[in-house]
């Protein structure tokens, strides 16, 4: 991953896209994704682009949260697709991931829930 990263999930609600450090991501997903039991995340078929030392990769994504026994529902999955930006600087690191929200089925009170498990 490279430092800056840029991270663009502004079509899920989020700020507009920037570059941020990749400890500054961590920190954000840190605040949600533990109080998940379990989060599965499927991306597929890749289209792959590359040109010289750079790379895109597009890629619909479905992300799977589940919190067991969880009122109103266990699960809370998004649908939606990655567009993954890599640089080749003597290996490939990705460079930045742009969400595009599609649409969401199950409880959506369990961001909420895994936020306050997590704190």
């Amino acid at each position: 991953m490279t430092n800056p990263f840029y991270l663009d999930y502004s079509s899920f609600g989020a700020p507009e896209g920037a570059e941020l450090a990749p400890s500054d991501i961590l920190t954000g997903w840190q605040a949600m994704l533990p109080g998940f039991d379990h989060t599965h995340h499927q991306l597929g078929p890749l289209d792959i682009t590359q040109n010289g030392n750079s790379a895109t990769v597009r890629a619909y994504v479905t992300a799977t949260h589940h919190i067991a026994g969880a009122e109103g529902g266990e699960l809370w999955i998004v649908y939606g697709s990655y567009v993954l930006t890599l640089v080749n600087d003597g290996g490939w690191k990705l460079s930045g991931n742009t969400f595009t929200f599609k649409f969401l089925d199950g409880n959506s009170n369990l961001p909420a829930m895994a936020q306050e498990r997590a704190a």
